[in-house]
């Protein structure tokens, strides 16, 4: 049933290790800052760090103090973690002295809604754009919500393996399109499938009261904890309706068949009214803006998917349109919690997964997709989301339903061979137990992050925001007690130095530019209407 038909023998040899040694990989983890009594921090983003605007590795995401760290593709799962660790090791030493970064994906107590400072990244019309997408998503979706973290995993198969699979398949196709469709192929696969993912590595099972303050929702207390709220057999509630979803966006069927309907779809919703958006308009009384626009996305990273399809842009350029231009470069993991036990948020065994899991939905079949398959999908990532860890619990597929640990038993199996290639072609047997240790979760469900972050607040009585602190400070602490080397701080420190120049440079040509915010947009968003017109 999950079992690969054909895999190429040929991936096996020797001589092609370089197929599958040349995946690209990278990391973007996502944190908040906080103080050392776990309460959110409103100071600005450190000096130290440089521009959020131009850093390419150290920035921040819909907060203020929301930091995102961001490692550079590379071919060795050591080196993104290292360079993770990196990251984060510097940010700790130019943190204030009385703060630190929250280990987990749902956030420490929180005020009210409007005491969530909005990141700021300058005057120019980029830093300003940046800035009022974060003040429309705070009116669409409130700020609480956005406080959520996660861990986004990029990942690419390279060159020589696409061609290698193009010439067996013999399609009439340029590599790039060829790269196209079997990425959107892959696509298709990891969202019948990333259910299991949730599964595994889901580590929000619980959460602070304040989070839900003057909400509606279901959650439940824990037993003698006054703050904290859970889903007995949760996962991961970031990934539930109470975390980083969209009730809004639930009439938005998007379509993964094609580069073309994909970017179509987008392109419309960014470019057609929405009346609840419309309520709130694009500028207040005042003239200062609430909003981009009142599409039903303001633009394409509004959309809250689990997987996405990538291009590097080119420096004003919106994502759709190099996706339009260039074609599918690399994807991109959105479903992954962050990983609290570790500093880095992910470690080096979940990757070995994650690279198995991947290339295995790049090699198997992937027939298309419909509007029932959509919602069994959705309907699939709502049951793991609450109830993942319930025996008996039942799963939605083509053809009816099946058992939770029955499927995942089996994709498991199938996953087996695949783990085998990258073991032959990387030397190790390290892939392979990657998989017999997540293989332990489905046959013992409290081994899995969000079963042992519940049996711990349980047994020990602890609120779920005073744990996360003490994680947390356990984290931080193993940070700044592994220095960094001279050569590799200077080198931090001039690239912190070298975004503020670039900041300052972007604010300059925008001034002298004379092109105020409002053409700026207008001008920014006429991309979506030509990237459109690009497939006619």
């Amino acid at each position: 049933m999950f079992n690969i038909e054909n895999i190429p023998p040929e991936l096996a040899e020797k001589d092609n290790a370089a197929l599958l040694t040349g995946i690209l990989r990278g990391a973007e983890r996502e944190s908040l800052r906080v103080d050392s009594n776990g309460t959110l921090a409103f100071t600005p983003h450190p000096q130290g760090l440089g521009s959020a605007l131009a850093h390419p590795e150290i920035t921040t995401d819909f907060s203020e103090a929301l930091m995102e760290f961001i490692t550079p593709p590379t071919h060795s799962t050591c080196d993104l973690i290292n360079h993770l660790h990196l990251l984060q090791n510097f940010t700790a030493h130019q943190l204030p002295e009385n703060e630190l970064l929250w280990s987990h994906s749902m956030p420490c107590a929180l005020g009210p809604d409007s005491e969530i400072p909005v990141a700021q990244y300058g005057s120019s019309n980029n830093g300003q754009m940046k800035t009022v997408y974060r003040v429309g998503l705070g009116h669409r979706y409130g700020r609480s919500m956005q406080t959520v973290a996660g861990v986004h995993y990029n990942f690419s198969l390279p060159n020589a393996f696409w061609a290698f699979l193009l010439r067996r398949e013999n399609l009439l196709m340029d590599l790039q399109q060829f790269k196209n469709h079997a990425y959107f192929g892959l696509i298709r696969n990891f969202r019948r499938h990333y259910w299991l993912l949730i599964y595994l590595f889901g580590a929000s099972p619980a959460l602070c009261r304040s989070f839900v303050a003057g909400r509606n929702h279901h959650l439940q207390p824990v037993a003698e904890l006054e703050h904290t709220l859970h889903l007995p057999y949760a996962t991961s509630l970031r990934m539930g309706d109470l975390g980083y979803q969209s009730s809004a966006q639930e009439s938005l069927y998007v379509c993964y068949n094609q580069q073309k309907s994909y970017i179509e779809t987008l392109c419309s919703a960014i470019t057609t009214p929405h009346i609840a958006y419309e309520t709130i308009g694009v500028k207040d009384t005042a003239g200062e803006y609430r909003q981009l626009n009142t599409g039903l996305l303001q633009i394409e990273n509004e959309f809250y998917s689990s997987i996405r399809p990538k291009r590097t842009a080119k420096p004003g350029e919106t994502a759709l349109m190099a996706l339009a231009n260039r074609g599918v470069e690399y994807i991109e993991v959105r479903c992954l919690d962050a990983n609290p036990s570790s500093p880095e948020g992910i470690t080096e065994e979940q990757i070995r997964f994650l690279d198995t899991f991947l290339l295995y939905c790049a090699l198997q079949k992937s027939p298309d997709t419909n509007r029932e398959e959509t919602e069994m999908i959705l309907a699939n990532q709502k049951a793991v989301v609450d109830r993942g860890r319930e025996p008996g619990l039942m799963l939605a597929r083509p053809g009816g339903s099946l058992p939770m640990s029955s499927w995942a038993s089996g994709l498991l199996a199938a996953m087996g061979p695949v783990a085998e290639l990258l073991d032959n072609a990387h030397e190790t047997t390290r892939y392979s137990a990657s998989l017999q240790q997540q293989k332990a979760k489905v046959d013992n469900p409290d081994l899995t992050p969000s079963a042992q972050l519940l049996n711990t607040l349980k047994s020990t009585r602890t609120e779920y925001a005073r744990f996360a602190l003490q994680q947390s400070k356990a984290n931080h602490t193993q940070l700044l007690d592994s220095p960094l080397s001279g050569d590799v701080y200077d080198r931090m420190v001039e690239m912190a130095a070298n975004s503020v120049l670039e900041q300052h440079n972007l604010e300059e040509k925008s001034r002298q530019s004379g092109l105020d915010f409002d053409e700026f947009l207008k001008r920014y968003y006429s991309q979506y209407r030509m990237c459109c017109g690009a497939f006619v």
